[in-house]
This record gives C-alpha cells, sequence and structure tokens, in this order.
C-alpha cells in the first residue's frame, strides 16, 4: 500500500475553502484506479491543510500524484501560502485500535 501525502498552507479562517478543496478532490480521487481511502485534516490556528490518501500499488499513487498536480495548483491559486508540498510514499506498517 502507498500513501499520497499532501501539505498546504491557506491561512487561518479559511475552513470553507478546505471544506470546498476537500469535497473536490475526494471526488476526482475516489474515480482514479487504486484509491481506498481520504483522510484530511486541517489546524484551524495555523491555517495548514492536508491530505492522506491510501492506494493499492506504488504506481496508482504516482499517477494520482501526476494528475491531481495542475488541478490543485489552479484551486488554490491566490490562496495558498507558498507551494503545497506532496509525495508519495510506501506505507510499511499500519497500527489500529482493537
Amino acid at each position: 500500500m502507498y500513501a499520497l501525502f499532501t501539505m498546504f498552507t491557506l491561512g487561518p479562517e479559511t475552513q470553507e475553502i478546505a471544506d470546498k478543496l476537500g469535497e473536490k478532490f475526494s471526488s476526482i480521487l475516489t474515480g482514479l484506479k487504486g484509491f481506498k481511502r481520504l483522510t484530511m485534516f486541517r489546524d484551524d490556528e495555523t491555517g495548514e491543510n492536508g491530505g492522506l490518501s491510501l492506494w493499492e500499488s506504488k504506481a496508482d499513487a504516482e499517477v494520482a500524484l501526476a494528475t491531481t498536480g495542475s488541478e490543485l495548483r489552479e484551486a488554490v491559486s491566490g490562496v495558498v501560502k507558498g507551494q503545497p508540498k506532496r509525495g508519495v510514499y510506501e506505507v510499511w506498517s499500519v497500527f489500529e485500535a482493537d
């Protein structure tokens, strides 16, 4: 299993923008081959936002990274501080509560 990790900063009091981005990208990602799960997270004080999506294979995650890059840049243009940070990582273990 592989993870596509995305981090970006919108600034404080931007929850509405983050919600719209979450809705947009959840519908895009769920339609791609190998998609398993998407978790979105946010720090309200700093406006940092992130997404962690899980994929069946490294190839699936890399396709998602490549095909959503321009859409993400366009969606956050004018509101993002700095550049979004994104990468694909191998999930080597998962720990869950009983």
